[in-house]
């Protein structure tokens, strides 16, 4: 049997709601930011992805908390498609209400319906489960690919995540 698993979570969930610069998140740690930065860059363009200059770090529970309820309406895939543009490309605080409001808009969710998921944390309990499945399987960082015990740390070359596939016997979809 194969095991699959997806999930997400804020890296620092300790984040407050108006972000953090980079540098006051790797304070104190040998970190190389510009160079770090550049390699995600590279990776980002490798793989056709968008991605812009990126200053800040925002938290995004809400956000997955909001994309708990796209899946549910069967637009999970255009939230987290815009919520990536929005955070990783264009730099919007993916962790402020007005901002996801729009996100949700712009993938045809139902205003009403986006402002009482993020106003009564409708998908807390749901995001909550995954952090803690993460936490268990020991994921430290997003995006995490696992199967049978393997694991891929990162954005991945295609042939990268094809290999893993196949290692494991699971052969393409005609």
């Amino acid at each position: 049997m194969i095991n699959i698993h997806w999930t997400a979570f804020p890296l620092h969930p300790e984040t407050p709601q108006e972000g953090r610069t980079l540098e006051e998140l790797f304070a104190g740690r040998p970190i190389n930011i510009n160079q770090v930065l550049e390699q995600l860059s590279q990776t980002a363009r490798q793989l056709d992805l968008p991605f812009g200059k990126r200053e800040m770090t925002y938290n995004s529970r809400l956000a997955q908390e909001l994309g708990k309820f796209a899946e549910n309406e069967k637009k999970g895939d255009d939230f987290h498609n815009a919520a990536f543009r929005a955070y990783f490309a264009d730099g919007q605080n993916i962790g402020l209400k007005s901002n996801l409001v729009e996100l949700g808009d712009s993938v045809g969710l139902p205003e009403e319906q986006v402002r009482e998921v993020l106003d009564q944390r409708l998908f807390k309990e749901a995001v909550d489960e995954d952090w803690s499945r993460s936490h268990q399987m020991g994921v430290t960082a997003v995006p995490t690919f696992l199967m049978n015990g393997m694991s891929l740390v990162g954005a991945q070359p295609y042939d990268k995540l094809v290999d893993m596939m196949e290692n494991h016997g699971v052969g393409k979809r005609v």
